[in-house]
């Protein structure tokens, strides 16, 4: 899984969640969700739990 930012022509980017796939040996993006209505350090902190990093520093 991925974050990604998509552009849009005349309003801000996409935030999207993504995953990948292939089908029929070409790879494939799947939309799992839209994270364009978070703040950006929250979309900040969710890109580093998906990395493999820890949410609550000790």
């Amino acid at each position: 899984m991925d974050i990604e930012r998509v552009p849009n022509r005349n309003s801000p980017p996409a935030v999207l969640l993504r995953q990948s796939y292939r089908k029929d040996k070409k790879v494939r993006k799947r939309t799992l969700a839209n994270l364009s209505k978070l703040p950006d350090d929250a979309i900040e902190k969710l890109r580093v739990l998906l990395k493999g990093g820890t949410a609550i520093s000790s």
